[in-house]
């Protein structure tokens, strides 16, 4: 039995931010991983081996490889089984988002007269742009995955109809229910695109990163297509011009997305996804990574566990019927320990703000200055991150950050003070919060 704990102030404040409800669903299901499911692996191992006079196989592995092994799959499941049931619960949304989505033409586009705060950018730009992204997509597939033109078209195709529609029922939910369903459509993206891709005779790691890349492409169209609908219903109320939102959106499009993929090599190059000996302990992206491990037995071929699979997709299951957020459970589930369980801390302490006096209003004024603040230590977290990536990069020292102090890793040193930093962290974002006044002045 394990248990570990993230002191990042990035982690604690996204606990902060999902409050205390969600954060103990997403690290009661990580502690069903590590402190049930765990432990039961090797129990039965210890069991058979009685039986049969043999020797336990889980005596010798650490927790970590029994995870990874044994019971990661059953959080996969979770996941999967997840998407779908949130697909379920959108059928309606959905419904209305195909009849919309087909339903385009006739009064849509009649050549009428339109007021400026109803004007559009022209569909021949949105088409153009929209022909190159294709074409730039298919180009990589083809030259950069190096698969097959029949397989490229295919990939081509999927990421084109699947994009089509299911950005218009992120945009229609996000429009009518206020809550776009992402995480749900893009794991039914990656589980659709796979079995299509491996019909078409698209395996192993070509059709990994190919499918990867339309999950990719599909999960940044419905987060884009959600936003952007809030950013024109913002737009309507302020009586801006929708034509001059969309053009500075392409443009705010380009510059992120060469931004994110300069910083996304350098965090590569420093720190790295995947453990390797030159990045034992590389960055955890869960989300990425819970995308990679749905489509790799899928592309495989082999070594799938539907009987864990299957496990997971019932936890999922019995979950929903409990009224709990299934795909939050199953993310706890999947993603490693330490960083479930400092979203706790976050949680009490928005509950504590919530209900530290009886003054209403400076119980709200307090929990909006502590969203503040964790707003900022997210992004103070995520920005040091970078920095410090580019400092090893730079440097090409992987121990530069910790100034060669504490190479290593069974020393208390790092332990300790990293303790002792958290505890000042809690005490300063308690001080802060609290000194907020009914009017958050």
């Amino acid at each position: 039995m394990v248990l570990k704990f993230n002191v990042s102030a990035l982690i604690f404040s996204f606990g902060y931010l999902v409050g205390l409800r969600y954060a103990l669903i997403i690290t009661v299901g990580s502690l069903l991983s590590w402190l049930v499911l765990i432990p039961l692996v090797n129990e039965i191992g210890a069991l058979s081996a009685s039986l049969g006079g043999g020797i336990n196989p889980f005596a010798a592995m650490p927790a970590e490889e029994i995870f990874k092994l044994y019971v990661r799959p059953i959080g996969i499941g979770a996941i999967a089984m997840a998407g779908i049931i949130g697909i379920i619960k959108s059928s309606g949304v959905i419904g209305s988002a195909f009849k919309l989505a087909f339903g385009v033409g006739g009064k849509a586009h009649t050549e009428a007269k339109v007021e400026r705060t109803q004007k559009d950018l022209k569909m021949s730009f949105v088409m153009l742009f929209l022909f190159l992204t294709l074409v730039a997509v298919f180009i990589f597939l083809l030259i950069g995955v190096k698969i097959t033109l029949l397989q490229a078209v295919v990939a081509l195709v999927t990421v084109l109809i699947i994009s089509f529609l299911f950005t218009t029922v992120a945009a229609n939910a996000i429009a009518i229910v206020g809550s776009n369903p992402v995480s749900g459509m893009t794991l039914m993206t990656l589980i659709l695109s796979s079995v299509v891709l491996v019909a078409v005779g698209l395996k192993g790691w070509q059709g990994m990163v190919s499918a990867l890349i339309i999950g990719g492409i599909v999960c940044t169209a419905l987060s884009m297509a959600g936003g952007f609908i809030t950013d024109l219903k913002v737009g309507y109320w302020l009586g801006t011009t929708p034509a001059k939102q969309q053009s500075f959106k392409f443009l705010g499009t380009l510059v992120s997305a060469a931004t994110v993929g300069i910083v996304i090599f350098i965090l590569n190059q420093a720190y790295g996804f995947v453990q390797t000996p030159e990045h034992p302990q590389p960055m955890t992206a869960p989300q990425a990574n819970a995308m990679a491990a749905i489509i790799e037995p899928l592309m495989s071929g082999t070594g799938i566990s539907w009987i864990l699979l299957g496990v997971g997709a019932v936890i999922s299951v019995l979950i929903n019927w409990l009224g709990i957020s299934p795909l939050a459970f199953a993310l706890g589930m999947f993603i490693p320990l330490p960083l479930n369980t400092p979203l706790v801390v976050g949680g009490l302490l928005n509950h504590w703000f919530s209900k530290s006096t009886k003054n209403k209003k400076l119980n709200e004024a307090r929990v909006q200055r502590g969203i503040l603040i964790s707003s900022g230590f997210i992004a103070g977290a995520a920005l040091f991150g970078v920095i410090g990536a580019f400092v090893i990069f730079f440097t090409g020292d992987g121990e530069a950050l910790n100034l060669n102090v504490w190479k290593d890793p069974s020393g208390n040193g790092a332990q300790i003070t990293a303790i002792i930093a958290f505890i000042g962290l809690l005490t300063y974002f308690v001080w802060e919060s609290f000194r907020a006044k009914e009017d958050n002045e």
